[in-house]
């Protein structure tokens, strides 16, 4: 396996741990992304792409973040226990979506984010710094610039994004019966 991309999108410093978000393509076939780079007690270290777990309501069997006391859907109390405990003890709020199966992949993956972390702070410096993390679909075939067929528009391209197109019913099939009249 071999790493040939990490692309980083620095986050604004502040009281947050947060560092940065980056994604890393391997072999030139695969990528990841989300993946946080976190500034720990340690450290730096990475957080790889998660997601929140959930539950359904006992009542309307809508899905709710296992810390929500009551149903988003139907306001039911929902029940305490739903937290279930980590190998540490901790409750598991999180599931990773993407993630190394051994030290020795995870460590290679850290630490070739980290350098590429380091280097984005160094060209962050220079004027005209612009991340590439926002360039990610830019030669693709399938972008907003190359491909006509497509009618969304890139933010940061300028170019204005046509309205959606809403077929909206005419006046008289609006009117409730008294306006009719």
């Amino acid at each position: 396996m071999e790493i040939t991309e990490v692309r980083i999108k620095l986050m604004e410093s502040g009281e947050d741990r947060l560092r940065a978000f980056c994604s890393v393509t391997f072999d030139t076939c695969f990528v990841v992304r989300d993946l946080k780079i976190i500034d720990g007690n340690t450290g730096l270290f990475i957080a790889m792409p998660s997601r929140k777990l959930t539950f359904h309501c006992p009542r309307c069997r809508i899905k709710n973040h296992l810390r929500s006391r009551y149903c988003n859907n139907c306001g039911t109390r929902l029940p305490h226990s739903r937290v279930e405990s980590g190998p540490d003890g901790r409750g598991k709020l999180y599931a990773d979506v993407a993630h190394p199966i051994n030290a020795e992949s995870r460590e290679l993956i850290q630490n070739r984010i980290v350098e590429e972390y380091q280097a984005e702070l160094e060209r962050a410096k220079l004027p005209g710094y612009r991340s590439r993390y926002d360039d990610e679909y830019e030669s693709s075939p399938s972008s907003p610039e190359t491909d006509p067929t497509r009618t969304e528009a890139r933010i940061d391209s300028g170019a204005e994004r046509p309205a959606p197109h809403r077929t909206e019913p005419d006046r008289a099939s609006r009117m409730t019966p008294r306006e009719a009249d």
